[in-house]
């Protein structure tokens, strides 16, 4: 049988007068920790309760009966808290004191009781505190009041109402140990559940687990509020147009993230073609605008020299004002160590007023405006610049046999003589970012737009990338490529000056490239293909000569083939015959036509390699007329059909998908099948017909087409 299972009695809770009671010396807490006596003083107050009742124990006299007095060996904290408001009058000394007391009789040691109490008790687990915040806010505490109950600041509030939104999969994850806390703020940066739980399951196996790698991860696709074009368009106008702002509520996070940025490219263009409008009406033939203008955009121009505007007699008093007073500040302040925050401003607010006094605008001849332009863009600062007078060769004033120029002519276009005799100003050709800001007024009319030269630039970028690809991994051609420029610079004398060998690799870097072309799969090839021949081969140039001594001949050949193809350049550049920069058009008309050959050679086919046109690579910059060419050449007359009602953004959506899976290319990425060789004539030869404003080509004439593109 078995025994009786023995039956505890808990010891009974009852309400003793305050002063009844006494602290015990054998409390075992002895250093201060946690909540200060006087908060606990304030949260006992503002309950109106002890959470917790305290432990005490009869006060024996000597011959061991209770003499009405109760020590406080556990909750020592809560009686201190509860004489202070005695002391502050707002507790009575008789007030009752919800006590739990002890047997006198129990073999259990007083310091027992205060150790176990202090040391059994498990401290509340952070994500348990957030959402207890979190339940607050929503019963209607506002975050100023749950700071005020807890003694802490409304920011740490914020920040635990803010943990405490984290996906739920993630903070469960947190709950088991599965990440760190640092982590989980981190995780605060981005709200979308959906996005938190992707960066975790990339970054959860890896060794990007650190919490500046997750946020970096959360804002890879938005804008920082420091960019450039955030500071130019001004994030309060990118909030005022409903644009949304990622905040950091842990780190320092220098504004936040801007989450759209089409949306802030958007502001950004609005507000440069509002600026150029204005400059327009000064009367220039062209304005060239961009956010960053591409390096060399000003080679093979002239710049016209202005005229400084007179200062005024009270801005000549001002400036002479504004000196004096720097240099008085300056020799104020010498021997100081460090200025004073106010004087630091002042003496930067007088710099900057001075140097607005030297940036005044120049004034320039009527009759050179009309024949040059100005570039705008936007420096580092998000400051904007606007740099006046640049003549463009073919611009340039009429000369006659003794290299003066013709009177009376001002401008070859005519347009000067108009403005004269009409007393208005010539319209401006504004560009912004290499394409017309004027509106597209013949997309409803069935024309075809030249390409912009900008975008045969990226295609043609492609195109390179794909040929170094494809040389690189085929030695034959790579060893033909190469000696044939070797058999011409040998028998023909073509270009070599000097060393005694003139067989070099120049690289050519893409300065105007599409987003994507780094995650294209011929580029990743490439860098793929590099880094490892890079892992072999020696630092030493000595060690490198005998490495390379030592190669079989098939390895010599591939490494052959990956350094040619580095020197594969089939980029379409502006031919410029006035200048020793640039390519003229016969030296264009050679790069094409021995790019056309090495595609011949290699079985290049864009379609293959991966290219798809889309809305951001070719359909969204281009006019409708040529997105509803493409989707009848590529997925038939039918489905042109079913999209040529829409609007352009909507049109370019849908013809990315009509076009995915269709081979289609744009013209300057098709292989060109030439029926005889091509030559390089010395003279310029015309404009190929996709590139003009004729009707669009025949089949036949598409054929033999020359990647160029339109002045």
């Amino acid at each position: 049988m078995a025994p009786a299972v023995q039956k505890l009695t808990l010891s009974p809770s009852r309400d003793i007068p305050f002063n009844k009671l006494v602290l015990s010396q054998s409390n075992v807490r002895r250093v201060k920790s946690g909540v200060s006596i006087d908060e606990l003083a304030e949260d006992i107050a503002r309950r109106g309760t002890l959470l917790q009742s305290l432990n005490v124990r009869p006060v024996l006299d000597a011959d061991g009966g209770e003499t009405g007095v109760f020590e406080v060996p556990a909750g020592g904290r809560r009686y201190q808290a509860l004489a202070l408001l005695v002391k502050q009058k707002r507790l009575t000394k008789i007030s009752p004191v919800p006590c739990v007391v002890r047997d006198p009789s129990t073999p259990i040691l007083p310091e027992d009781d205060s150790l176990a109490e202090n040391t059994q008790r498990v401290a509340l687990h952070p994500l348990d505190q957030f959402r207890a915040f979190l339940d607050m806010r929503t019963k209607g505490m506002t975050e100023e009041e749950i700071a005020a109950a807890f003694f802490t600041t409304v920011q740490i509030v914020k920040q635990r109402l803010r943990l405490a939104t984290v996906s739920p999969v993630l903070c469960s994850i947190y709950a088991e140990d599965g990440m760190t806390l640092e982590m989980l703020m981190a995780f605060t940066v981005n709200p979308d559940h959906a996005r938190q739980e992707q960066v975790w399951e990339a970054v959860q196996h890896s060794h990007g687990r650190q919490p500046w790698h997750i946020r970096q991860f959360l804002t890879e696709t938005s804008i920082p509020a420091s960019d450039k074009r955030a500071q130019f368009v001004g994030v309060e106008a990118y909030q005022a147009a409903g644009g949304e702002i990622l905040r950091d509520l842990f780190e320092t996070d220098d504004g936040g993230w801007l989450q759209e940025p089409a949306l802030l490219d958007r502001l950004v263009s609005e507000k440069l073609k509002a600026i150029a409008d204005e400059i327009a009406a000064e009367g220039w033939k062209w304005i060239s605008v961009d956010i960053d203008l591409p390096y060399g955009h000003d080679h093979g121009l002239r710049v016209m020299s202005g005229t400084a505007v007179d200062l005024t007699d009270d801005e000549r008093a001002a400036r002479e004002a504004l000196r004096e007073e720097y240099d008085r500040l300056e020799a104020e302040y010498s021997e100081a160590d460090e200025l004073p925050d106010e004087i630091d401003q002042r003496m930067d607010e007088i710099e900057a007023a001075l140097e607005a006094f030297e940036q005044r605008p120049a004034i320039y001849d009527p009759a050179e405006i009309v024949r040059a332009g100005v570039f705008v863009s936007v420096d580092r600062e998000g400051e904007l610049v606007v740099r006046r007078g640049y003549v463009r060769p073919e611009d340039e004033a009429p000369v006659d046999a003794r290299g003066h120029e013709v009177d009376g002519v001002a401008d070859p276009t005519g347009a000067s003589a108009g403005a004269e005799n009409t007393g208005s100003v010539q319209r401006a050709i504004i560009a912004i970012g290499g394409q017309s800001a004027e509106p597209e007024e013949d997309d409803e009319e069935d024309v075809i737009k030249p390409l912009p030269e900008r975008l045969v630039t990226e295609l043609t970028a492609h195109r390179t990338l794909a040929l170094r690809d494809a040389v690189g991994a085929n030695p034959q051609v790579a060893m033909t490529a190469l000696l044939h420029k070797l058999v011409r610079d040998t028998f023909q004398r073509t270009g070599t000056s000097g060393a005694s060998l003139q067989a070099s690799v120049n690289h050519v870097f893409f300065r105007e490239q599409s987003k994507d072309l780094g995650e294209t799969s011929y580029a990743k090839s490439i860098a793929q293909r590099h880094e490892d021949w890079k892992a072999d081969l020696p630092a030493d140039e000595d060690a490198l000569w005998d490495w390379l001594a030592t190669l079989d001949d098939a390895s010599r050949l591939a490494l052959l083939a990956h350094c040619v193809s580095y020197g594969i350049n089939a980029l379409y550049e502006r031919p410029n015959p006035f200048s020793g920069s640039g390519a003229s058009q016969s030296g264009l008309d050679r790069r094409m036509a021995e790019a056309d050959r090495l595609a011949r050679a290699t079985g290049l086919d864009m379609v293959e390699v991966g290219f798809r046109p889309t809305v951001e690579n070719y359909l969204g910059r281009v006019t409708k007329p040529r997105i509803l060419a493409a989707v009848r050449e590529g997925a038939g007359d039918r489905a042109a059909q079913l999209i040529d009602h829409l609007k352009k953004g909507d049109m370019a959506k849908e013809a990315e998908r009509l076009l995915a899976d269709s081979g289609w290319l744009p013209e300057p990425l098709r292989m060109i099948e030439h029926d005889e060789p091509a030559t390089s004539g010395e003279g310029d030869e015309a404009l190929p017909a996709f590139l003009t404003d004729d009707d669009e080509p025949s089949d036949e004439e598409d054929e033999v087409l020359h990647v160029v593109a339109a002045e």
